[in-house]
């Protein structure tokens, strides 16, 4: 395993760990909101003072547009492909300008379905050279609600072989694509890495995979895996880390590339900016240039992109 030490440092002030895991458990569905609000306020001491945590704890999308929605140098459109016979759709962004094919990378949400975070990684990932499309796991349903404690109801109701289906299409929908090179990667966060490792199971044409603090897959497919794969873990995140050794030691048998970092000091969801508790700019800033070296290496490089 290779291990990685973050840069961050506890900030004055910083919440305490254990509400920082309390609502973990909570956004993952280990708690219902009134379990997850009464144990708040005995942590916080008041129900007044849990309310006015609230608010530190939820994602503010405000903060999501490190690359703007209306970024001159990029095309955004809405494609959807068929899978099963349910249409699914999703954000489709490619720098303009690039007369070149470029590689695929599918980015997975987190289990609040296709936010404004998520639409932000997808066009940081195009103005990195990729062909860069967001699935929207829930369109078939409607869509990704505004409404986060909806999405987490809609995620958790999908019926996982039919999702890991939607995802194998979106492999095979990007790699035809007319501008892409037909090499095809994935990267996914929290639900969305736990999808990357079931994809990569099922996928033989996914060519190279990143999962950011993603729930391990079924080892007995382990074997199964053609992908690359990068996996990136938060050294706070204990409900997703007591996985990683069995998973490991099944990578190490079955003899796939592999790369695991673990940035110590890092809580799960360190990548998202929106998230005022958790996210770390250290260990988030490490992951993306590992990420993007790593496709670059699995996919090939991509065609530059003009500033």
């Amino acid at each position: 395993m290779l291990r990685a030490v973050s840069s961050n440092s506890r900030r004055e002030g910083s919440l305490d760990q254990r509400i920082i895991d309390l609502y973990d458990r909570f956004t993952h569905g280990q708690l219902d909101r009134r379990e997850f609000m009464e144990r708040l306020a005995t942590l916080a001491g008041s129900v007044a003072a849990a309310s006015a945590l609230l608010p530190a704890l939820m994602n503010d999308y405000a903060r999501a547009a490190i690359v703007e929605d209306n970024d001159p140098r990029l095309e955004i459109t809405m494609a959807s492909y068929e899978s099963g016979g349910a249409t699914v759709k999703g954000y489709l962004v490619r720098a303009r300008r690039v007369a070149a094919k470029r590689p695929g990378v599918i980015v997975i949400h987190e289990n609040r379905g296709l936010n404004p975070h998520i639409k932000d990684v997808t066009r940081r990932m195009a103005l990195a050279g990729y062909l860069a499309f967001g699935v929207d796991f829930l369109s078939v349903d409607g869509g990704t609600p505004e409404n986060e404690d909806r999405g987490r109801e809609m995620i958790a109701a999908l019926d996982r072989p039919t999702t890991v289906m939607r995802a194998v299409d979106a492999v095979t929908f990007l790699a035809a694509h007319p501008d892409s090179t037909g090499a095809v990667g994935a990267v996914g966060f929290c639900w969305g890495g736990a999808m990357l490792n079931l994809l990569a199971e099922a996928s033989p044409e996914l060519k190279a995979g990143v999962a950011y603090y993603g729930m391990q897959p079924p080892l007995e497919r382990v074997a199964d895996i053609k992908a690359a794969l990068l996996l990136h873990y938060a050294g706070l995140d204990n409900r997703i880390n007591e996985g990683i050794p069995a998973y490991e030691d099944a990578l190490k048998k079955a003899g796939t590339d592999y790369t695991i970092y673990v940035y110590e000091g890092a809580n799960h969801a360190f990548n998202n900016d929106t998230s005022p508790t958790r996210f770390d700019p250290a260990a988030a800033e490490l992951a993306w240039g590992r990420t993007l070296d790593f496709f670059a290496k699995h996919l090939g490089a991509p065609p530059p992109v003009e500033t």
